[in-house]
């Protein structure tokens, strides 16, 4: 008898050690609810793979790069002047404030330290702390009104990468992935560049699949070398032996899979199996770069040892979208942004690390004729207070959370360079004009894509679930070269 052929009823019963009692086992879990069930998923799909999937209609955007920020960036001193406040700075501020320390806490108006100048054709004020980005304001639109309305950095992550102020939901990497697929069959759709200097902030739920199939999770590329581990098989499996071992798996895999239709885990498992073989060769061709020329790598600053690390990670990037790579989002470790203390040094050394690799992403993607169809996206998930930590000393002076109101750009891939949108108030405590919320910016993503945020459905606990969380929001048209 074939040992792979499913079991008659009979002979299931004649072996199984339970007999009897394991059918009855079976129907009470099922009575329970404690039996897997496969879930019910958008329109007839009922099965989990990569494959590229038709959007709702013609997208503008293939790709999307994101370059989180931790911490949260303090958007008066980088993106976002403030006359008023540098002209009041040392007043007590007359507004209500949120403290998240309130032993710490000062109202005290503490103007930027740094200059702002008009760059670009688009005349869009931009600090010198961020001379590179400087050059290519013209290719970006400056969000000025993000708000979570959340202080503290978990919750506005959650917000920011998942759509609601709570762990566990997908990643919008997992979202984009399952909505529409991957390009390439021989890479993960959904990439993640850690920093060497540890996880970020809330660690591996940044790039958590939730309640998605695994097959939709973020997978990590390590910071160094190797960067993937266990590409090359064992020196005494190579060639046409693992090529014999890799067939009898799949078969083996496919027999398993018939005979327990509709298990998404099994499926996902499967299929990264599979995707795992054939990395072997397109991982490490595509990891390698030792044939970019000398003027791509200094483009990025890997000639200096401030820029090397995260520009080659961007670098990095590049590469994967190239070779149809859907989503790749670069992590720093931490969250360096949260500046508390000695802003004016710590926020100069962020800028130093990110701010030349990154605007030479743009540049690298513009030359290649990739940003037309790549959004970029710098920010994070906070801004700062307009008010000073009190720290006594001038030097040590540090600015709290606020959620109220921040700074994010974003660029190619259908966005509108160039351009500014939104405000918060003179002191840049708060959001005040075309608001723009976490739900606001995944649905105009999703649009970028093709994609109708309200149409993109997963089923879980048999509630229909939403990168926008079933909350109301708007496609942030302004901002799109096409509406």
């Amino acid at each position: 008898m074939n040992p792979f052929e499913p079991y008659s009823r009979r002979r299931f019963l004649a072996r199984n050690a339970m007999g009897i009692g394991g059918v009855a086992l079976a129907w009470m879990m099922q009575q329970e609810r404690l039996l897997g069930a496969p879930e019910k998923v958008i329109g007839n799909r009922t099965s989990f793979d990569l494959k590229p999937r038709q959007p709702d209609f013609p997208p503008q955007a293939k790709a999307m790069i994101s370059l989180f920020m931790h911490g949260g960036p303090s958007h008066m001193d980088l993106l976002d002047p403030k006359p008023e406040l540098t002209k009041r700075s040392g007043e007590d501020y007359a507004g209500e404030v949120t403290f998240s320390f309130v032993n710490r806490a000062s109202k005290k108006l503490l103007g930027s330290p740094w200059k702002f100048k008009k760059c670009g054709q688009s005349g869009t004020e931009v600090s010198e702390l961020l001379p590179h980005f400087a050059e290519i304001v013209d290719d970006a639109c400056v969000i000025r009104s993000m708000h979570t309305d959340i202080n503290g950095h978990e919750p506005s992550i959650w917000s920011m990468n998942t759509g609601r102020a709570q762990p566990g939901r997908p990643a919008l990497g997992s979202w984009l992935t399952y909505g529409l697929g991957s390009v390439s069959q021989d890479l993960p759709a959904y990439l993640v560049l850690t920093d060497p200097g540890g996880l970020p902030v809330d660690g591996v739920r940044n790039w958590s699949n939730g309640w998605m199939p695994p097959i939709y999770q973020g997978t990590v590329v390590r910071p160094t070398e190797p960067r993937i581990l266990n590409l090359d098989p064992p020196p005494e499996l190579k060639g046409s032996l693992q090529d014999q071992n890799l067939t009898f798996l799949e078969n083996l895999n496919r027999l398993h899979l018939k005979r327990h239709p509709g298990e998404a885990d099994l499926e996902a498992r499967i299929a990264s199996y599979e995707l795992a073989a054939r990395m072997q060769t397109a991982a490490k061709e595509a990891l390698d770069f030792s044939g970019e020329s000398e003027a791509t790598k200094k483009l990025y600053g890997l000639d200096n040892p401030v820029t090397r690390e995260y520009g080659t990670r961007c670098l990095l990037a590049r590469r994967l979208v190239e070779r149809g790579v859907r989503f790749v989002q670069l992590f720093i470790a931490g969250q360096i942004w949260d500046n508390h203390e000695s802003i004016t040094k710590g926020l100069v050394s962020c800028c130093q690390k990110t701010d030349q690799p990154t605007a030479a992403l743009v540049k690298d993607l513009k030359a290649r004729g990739l940003l037309d169809t790549t959004i970029v996206h710098w920010g994070g998930e906070i801004g700062r207070l307009p008010v000073t930590e009190n720290h006594g000393a001038a030097e040590k002076a540090g600015r709290d959370h606020n959620g109220q109101g921040f700074s994010t750009w974003l660029a190619g891939g259908g966005i509108k360079g160039g351009t500014v949108y939104g405000a918060t108030d003179e002191f840049g405590h708060k959001a005040v004009i075309d608001k723009v919320s976490p739900q606001d910016y995944h649905a105009t993503l999703l649009h970028l894509f093709g994609m109708d945020h309200q149409k993109m459905i997963f089923h879980s606990n048999g509630q229909e679930q939403r990168l926008t969380d079933n909350k109301p929001c708007r496609v942030v048209k302004k901002i799109l070269k096409r509406a």
